[in-house]
């Protein structure tokens, strides 16, 4: 219907394109359009093709995985070339070849943002993360899970910077030790989640500085991090009174004496209490779970 209404130009009715593009068609009506379709629509017409490039000018949140996995580097390029208000940028979906030649220039020319998605991107160097915390003070959320390029260098930087973060996944970036998690939470005090997950660096004095220094933690994510222990996860339940779910799994030496004060105040674990476990082990081994009287 939307399609018919677009190349519809009867003298009575007029058609799509009379309506004000920047009042109308823009905010009210191309937003609600899947980006792959929108792209399609520069090939009805020149006209088409100035409305949906006026659309990626002032588009706010790009999202590379409404295209496809396949979207091509030039495209990419070519679609924010002329873009200088984005707030939302999510990239994992160009995870195979985009480099800091591609990013940087987007970064470089949007101060607005405050969402950045670059799971799995792993061509990038430490000067991506440079320039994000150099020209995006107001950044918020921030995934960098699974680049290996992010050292303590480039991660003093987005400390220093961007002070306003509330999300950072930091997931197996496994050049990052203690000191440079520490440093981190000391200049970001008001995150509320973040995600340390896959990285045997990680031990107990990254996790009692977040607790420490981020009382308004919500979700941490510790899975394999094989050097946290016991200690720092009662100071966790100390400081952070408002933390909502931890996952500890693969944490060998994270035991039920420390997560048991977390799971009394109601804290989602991704660990099952130990005679929970102990029954869905049986279950596993023998194919049913016997009637247990846990009052006992």
């Amino acid at each position: 219907a939307l399609w018919c209404l677009m190349m519809s130009v009867t003298p009575t009715r007029g058609c799509l394109l009379d309506l004000p593009w920047e009042d109308i068609l823009v905010p009210h009506i191309l937003c609600h359009l899947p980006l792959q379709q929108l792209l399609s629509l520069q090939r009805v017409s020149k006209s088409f093709q100035s409305l949906i490039q006026l659309y990626l000018a002032n588009m706010r949140c790009f999202d590379s995985s409404q295209i496809g996995p396949a979207i091509p580097r030039a495209a990419f390029v070519n679609l924010l070339k002329d873009n200088e208000v984005l707030q939302q940028l999510a990239l994992q979906s160009c995870s195979n070849w985009l480099t800091d030649q591609e990013l940087l220039p987007v970064i470089g020319q949007n101060h607005h943002l405050h969402h950045i998605q670059l799971k799995g991107c792993s061509q990038l160097s430490r000067h991506a993360l440079v320039a994000i915390s150099l020209s995006c003070p107001n950044l918020r959320q921030l995934s960098l899970a699974h680049c290996e390029w992010v050292d303590s260098l480039s991660l003093r930087s987005l400390a220093d910077h961007c002070k306003a973060l509330e999300a950072v996944d930091l997931t197996a970036c496994r050049q990052l030790k203690d000191e440079a998690i520490c440093y981190l939470v000391q200049k970001c005090g008001r995150l509320k989640s973040l995600s340390l997950a896959v990285n045997a660096n990680v031990g107990n004095v990254a996790v009692e500085e977040t607790a420490k220094c981020c009382p308004e933690l919500e979700h941490l994510d510790l899975t394999g991090c094989l050097r946290v222990k016991n200690d720092s996860i009662r100071v966790l339940a100390e400081y952070c009174p408002k933390l909502r779910s931890l996952k500890v799994k693969h944490c060998h030496n994270v035991a039920e004496s420390s997560l048991s004060i977390l799971r009394s105040r109601g804290v989602e674990l991704d660990v099952e209490p130990p005679m929970q476990r102990a029954l869905v082990l049986l279950q596993d081994v023998v194919g049913f779970a016997p009637f247990i009287n846990l009052q006992i």
